[in-house]
């Protein structure tokens, strides 16, 4: 029988600050054979581990490697096998689409393919945002409104993600992605998990539409077709409000992140053009929340690329700007990340992500003086599943009662 933390919550004015740099943790690689946080110069998240307490979370659980969704749920103290959410919701909320009961959601990344039909890059460039635009205006003008009754919807999300919404009755989330994960093989075909009616019905559906998309947009350089993961139909979560007693405000800039803070219910706040920009917002409406979520996405891009020089780069613009958060006296401030992106690897991975709890009043500290994926290790936090993190952030902020006589 699990603890309902709801029971144990308790109000007050201290506020938590959760800085996720996505993507952060990594493995031995580089010229030196150091991690990306190994190797960056990082004064001081290095105070701020020195200062507090370290550890190593799992996303999941160990050897699983996490998407960015559920990454995330398990930093807000979901469990991730219990609440499911595909890409597809979390993309279409983070976009503000007004989803209805029903609708299916599901992520575009625009691919490019070559004369065999083989995938060349699953990110098509990373074509800028404003290039995502004309393409879907040119899908939207040429495209049927509806398929065999669903309606079809398609908008931009950032760079080369898009959003397909499918609006009408019967149709199943049960579908596999068209996603291969691999270069130099053909997309996947739309396939049903299960054997339902309404699966089948969503299968030819989404047949039909990536059959007209790959027509349309056959004379496109880069983004000539699309790759669809996450098929996911609107659901609803219990909030964190709800849960933790929080009023929780969320600054990210990607859509994607935007999503899932909205599906458990924060507020999405305006954003900055960089991280310093995003602490500045958290300033400006500290009075309003006592939670605050702050999105730093290019921990994990770089990563993904296989870029290792510009991830530890990243990493020391992350540690610049830690002087500004703590210019704001929070009373417990939590660094980590929702994965691990080694850059060695160019993709998430299933290493445990290292993490560090600051939160001077009542840490108690442990010795270890580096932030980084080794020295964590040793930390006294452990080795932790993610979804405990929250909880012991409400413990330091004096949110919880005690349990039991």
């Amino acid at each position: 029988m699990s603890l309902d933390l709801s029971t144990l919550v308790q109000k007050n004015d201290k506020r938590i600050v959760f800085l996720i740099a996505d993507g952060i943790g990594s493995i031995q690689s580089g010229p030196n054979s150091l991690t990306e946080l190994q190797q960056a110069r990082t004064p001081n998240l290095d105070q701020l581990a020195a200062e507090g307490e370290c550890g190593l979370l799992d996303p999941v659980m160990p050897g699983i490697t996490p998407g960015s969704g559920p990454g995330h749920l398990g930093l807000f103290g979901y469990e991730p096998t219990e609440f499911i959410i595909g890409r597809g919701l979390l993309s279409a909320l983070g976009v503000g689409f007004p989803l209805k009961d029903g609708d299916l959601a599901a992520r575009l990344n625009f691919a490019t393919l070559d004369k065999q039909g083989n995938v060349v890059d699953r990110r098509a460039g990373r074509i800028p945002t404003e290039e995502n635009e004309r393409i879907i205006a040119k899908l939207v003008a040429k495209l049927p409104k509806a398929i065999d009754g669903a309606k079809i919807v398609l908008q931009t999300e950032a760079e080369h993600r898009a959003v397909l919404v499918l609006r009408g009755k019967g149709l199943s989330q049960s579908l596999a992605d068209t996603d291969p994960q691999a270069t130099g093989v053909p997309p996947l075909d739309p396939k049903g998990l299960d054997a339902k009616t309404g699966t089948k019905k969503t299968v030819a559906i989404v047949k039909k539409l990536l059959s007209q998309i790959r027509k349309i947009l056959a004379d496109e350089p880069k983004a000539n077709f699309v790759l669809a993961r996450g098929f996911a139909l609107h659901t609803e979560l219990p909030s964190m409000a709800e849960r933790y007693g929080l009023t929780a405000g969320a600054i990210a800039n990607y859509p994607m992140y935007r999503g899932v803070a909205s599906l458990v219910g924060m507020t999405l706040l305006e954003t900055g053009n960089n991280l310093l920009e995003n602490i500045a917002v958290a300033g400006k409406r500290w009075q309003e929340y006592d939670f605050f979520f702050i999105h730093f996405k290019y921990t994990d891009k770089t990563g993904e690329d296989g870029d290792y020089e510009a991830k530890v780069k990243r990493i020391e613009e992350l540690d610049a700007a830690i002087p500004a958060l703590r210019a704001l006296k929070p009373d417990v401030v939590v660094v980590t990340g929702d994965h691990s992106t080694p850059s060695k690897l160019k993709a998430h991975s299933w290493h445990p992500v290292p993490a560090l709890l600051w939160a001077p009043a009542t840490i108690r500290r442990d010795g270890v003086t580096e932030f980084n994926e080794v020295a964590c290790a040793a930390g006294g936090m452990g080795r932790l599943p993610m979804k405990y993190l929250m909880q012991m952030a409400l413990a330091h902020a004096d949110k919880l009662m005690k349990f039991g006589a």
